[in-house]
């Protein structure tokens, strides 16, 4: 008889040639042990429970988009990406190209939201100002029913779902460190305006408050969930209570050249249920022009202001300037959630980095949204490491929070179809 571990490494050793063999195929299911859980594979994903953290990484293929559902059945969706990039550097429109990208996450959400008895969403978080976490527009984009503002990534979302409250890092002015003029920030801003004239809730991301995305008691769910606010514009929790300390020098000091741009003032927080947490911080990045502006390292200290966890994304897609060794040593956490659509996403070293047992002991589960065809060629000996990399990546926690699972359902399709389910990792 075959060892499993034998058979998990031939079927992991397979998977690359399979997937070159068409840039659409369906990947292959992991051999993992399935977790007592209410996953079945080829079967609906399970609805959302009360007293269940649920965290939803969307695999549109066009940019950044997770859902998260509260214990207690608050919502909070974390960007909400559009990118309009060509085919030949970015993947195909997941499940396909007649909706737009936002349209998707609209859809996607109100399924969950519905399964669960729930209508609206509580929050949304944009990390920052680019087209692949809060959207891209065009010429063609269709105008919204009731305003001066097109359609694309979260203002597609509002346009479907009521948003009780809106989050950002640069309300209300945009202008840290200094106003983006291009159209999807301009239209973002639009939108924006548009919804403080009409009185509806929009705050500014507070560095080191626990209290902005709390708990709005929908269910009835034990203490112990927090949503900590780790950084944003340079400013980072110092892990005491809501104090803060500042990274960025006096830009003045600066030259123009070496001012922080959008996604090292991306916004970053920890979600915690129990003994499980979990990092995620938009597009942040430790790369430090090779140690000329050590300042430009955001992604460090915010890691090690969260600490360990239970799952960490990988920031700024797997990209070379995000994950430095530090960072995965600080994290170390079960799981990596890498939201790569772009053919650069992920590189190599990042690759190299996550699965490092030299950075930190023991075994770890790596998943991708969207991998491109050329990137699994070029990265094989990585990428045939990943668990999954095509598909929506959903981390349950069981109420109590002293264990989790992670389930990966298909993005070809709205069936939601489990794909595979990991065994329960302690948190």
């Amino acid at each position: 008889m075959t060892a499993p571990n034998d058979r998990r490494r031939r079927l992991l050793g397979a998977l690359l040639p399979l997937a070159a063999a068409s840039a659409g195929a369906t990947p292959l299911r992991a051999l993992v042990t399935p977790a007592p859980a209410p996953e079945r594979e080829g079967a609906p994903l399970a609805a959302w429970q009360p007293g269940w953290l649920d965290i939803h990484h969307i695999a549109t293929g066009r940019g950044n988009a997770t859902f998260v559902m509260f214990p207690d059945g608050t919502s909070l969706l974390i960007d909400a990406g559009a990118s309009l990039n060509g085919l030949d550097v970015s993947v195909a429109p997941r499940p396909d190209g007649s909706r737009r990208p936002g349209e998707w996450i609209a859809r996607y959400l109100r399924r969950h939201l519905g399964r669960a008895g729930l209508a609206g969403l509580d929050y949304l978080l944009a990390t920052h100002l680019h087209p692949d976490h809060t959207g891209d527009v065009d010429a063609a984009s269709p105008l919204a029913a009731a305003g001066a503002w097109r359609l694309g990534g979260v203002t597609d979302v509002a346009e479907q779902i009521p948003i009780y409250t809106v989050i950002d890092r640069g309300f209300p002015d945009y202008d840290v460190p200094l106003r983006v003029d291009a159209p999807f920030a301009n239209n973002y801003r639009a939108w924006i305006a548009a919804r403080r004239k009409a009185g509806q809730r929009v705050e500014a991301f507070v560095v080191g408050s626990a209290a902005q995305i709390a708990a709005r008691g929908h269910r009835s769910a034990a203490t112990g969930f927090e949503v900590r606010n780790i950084a944003a514009n340079g400013e980072v929790w110092t892990g005491q209570a809501s104090a803060t300390r500042t990274l960025f020098p006096p830009l003045a000091s600066v030259a123009r050249a070496d001012w922080p741009n959008e996604n090292q003032c991306s916004a970053a927080v920890r979600i915690a249920s129990g003994r499980f947490s979990y990092f995620t911080a938009g597009d942040l990045t430790s790369y430090t022009q090779d140690g000329a502006l050590p300042w430009h390292d955001v992604l460090g200290p915010a890691a090690r202001a969260a600490g360990p966890v239970s799952v960490a994304t990988a920031d700024h897609h797997g990209m070379f300037d995000g994950l430095s060794a530090d960072v995965v040593r600080t994290l170390r956490p079960r799981a990596w959630i890498i939201p790569s659509w772009h053919i650069a996403h992920p590189d190599m070293l990042q690759l190299e980095r996550m699965f490092s047992e030299r950075l930190y002991p023991g075994p770890r589960a790596v998943f991708a949204t969207t991998v491109m065809r050329e990137n699994l060629l070029a990265n094989g000996r990585l990428t045939r490491k990943l668990l999954s990399h095509d598909g929506h990546v959903v981390v349950r926690v069981p109420p109590g929070g002293d264990r989790f699972y992670v389930a990966v359902t298909g993005n070809a399709d709205e069936h939601d179809s489990v794909r595979m389910v990991t065994e329960q990792f302690a948190a």
